[in-house]
């Protein structure tokens, strides 16, 4: 009589045990989380293919409560734990809701100690809900203080050989721009609001955020610009030859959902 082979499907709490023994050693010696979040999504959309390029996870409380609530409570002690949860659960609840686009993830460069590390769990949970690596950009903020930009560097090099894309969010805010586009060449920039908004009715503005544009354009770096409300913005920005966009204009953030967008003809 041929025996019979058993096909053994891992219960939900062997998957949540798996995933756990998969943190980084500082995550599970560290303080663990006294709260509970979630995410709400962003679409980053593509004028020039009329598609969404991507959405962009953005925590909230589970009641529905803004990111400054949830990240007034992470410290020094859980921000190892904060760091690796924001990215698995993005995964996860983006896999639920059948995302078939990138998903852009912030994370805090100050949280990881060693890239290789500190990413197995991310990358644990991708592969356990069939959610493509190479469809993950990870943000790392210009406001975040980084006191050593060469670890900086190393740990985004580090990321980048599992497979992950990079962008660098608030471009434009710092004094440190174009020394960080240059050491760091990521695959995204973002410009920062305070350079997008009026662009239409302020000259300066124009002016700069054309030559950031044109720059990036010779070093293979697509920008993203964010904080879009009005179509006078969109189009001038369009006229520079930017073709990503995410702001109210075409979308607000939809709590744990992928909404729809609009003005996706200009």
């Amino acid at each position: 009589m041929p025996r019979q082979e058993l096909s053994i499907v891992p219960s939900e709490q062997e998957r949540r045990e798996k995933l756990e023994s998969l943190t980084c050693d500082r995550c599970a010696t560290g303080t663990l989380l006294d709260f509970d979040f979630t995410f709400a999504f962003q679409p980053i959309v593509d004028l020039d293919k009329k598609e969404v390029h991507s959405y962009e996870a953005l925590v909230r409380g589970v009641a529905g409560e803004g990111a400054g609530e949830i990240l007034s409570r992470v410290t020094r002690d859980n921000r190892f734990r904060f760091d690796q949860l924001c990215r698995a659960k993005a995964i996860s609840l983006a896999a639920r809701l059948g995302m078939t686009t990138r998903i852009n993830i912030n994370f805090l460069v100050n949280a990881v100690y060693d890239p290789d590390q500190c990413i197995r769990l991310t990358l644990e949970c991708a592969r356990q809900n069939g959610f493509p690596i190479d469809r993950i950009i990870l943000e790392t903020t210009e406001e975040e203080k980084i006191e050593d930009p060469l670890f900086l560097k190393n740990v985004l090099e580090g990321y980048r050989r599992h497979g992950l894309l990079i962008a660098i969010d608030d471009f434009g805010e710092g004094y440190s721009s174009l020394n960080l586009m240059a050491q760091l060449t990521p695959e995204y920039l973002k410009l920062d609001r305070q350079l997008v908004t009026a662009i239409d009715r302020d000259p300066l503005r124009h002016r700069i955020v054309r030559a950031m544009a044109t720059l990036s354009r010779e070093m293979g770096i697509r920008v993203i610009a964010e904080g879009v409300e009005t179509v006078e913005e969109a189009r001038t920005l369009r006229a520079l030859g930017i073709s990503l966009f995410q702001g109210y204009l075409f979308a607000r953030p939809g709590f744990e959902s992928l909404p729809p967008v609009s003005h996706m003809d200009l």
